[in-house]
């Protein structure tokens, strides 16, 4: 298989495959999802937007890939989503990630925020968090 020119989808697919593995993780989630269905039970992660921008350096071709995923929770108060997101970030802060068809060069933990949805009922916690993960070809 040659290196993808666009990463974003080869890094959608490694982090999905990381999270979905872990069964510490998802001892703690119904599922890991790219469309939830309507029958998910909370909580939840779902992989959302990402950015890419070019990463080149001395000949190589490089990608820089930022990636929101975003846990769901009816919890009272935001515990279970904070729990969730301490594994998020054991299992991807700065840990090798097998991205098909591209050399991982790094993923770091960048960001994250407690959000309560105003929407009637009111009892929905959402925290997205974002990592960025540096890849290159081959």
């Amino acid at each position: 298989m040659s290196a993808p020119l666009i990463a974003m989808e080869a890094v959608q697919r490694a982090l999905y495959a990381r999270l979905t593995a872990s069964a510490d993780l998802m001892a703690l989630v119904s599922g890991v999802f790219d469309d939830v269905p309507e029958s998910a039970a909370y909580p939840y992660i779902v992989l959302g937007e990402a950015t890419e921008t070019p990463d080149n350096a001395h000949g190589r071709i490089g990608r820089s890939t930022s990636t929101t995923l975003h846990i769901w929770s009816q919890y009272d108060g935001y515990g279970e989503a904070l729990a969730i997101l301490a594994v998020l970030v054991e299992l991807l802060d700065h840990r090798p990630l097998d991205v098909p068809g591209l050399h991982h060069v790094s993923t770091a933990f960048e960001f994250s925020q407690t959000l309560t949805d105003p929407e009637p009922p009111g009892n929905i916690r959402h925290v997205p968090v974002r990592f960025r993960t540096r890849t290159e070809q081959p």
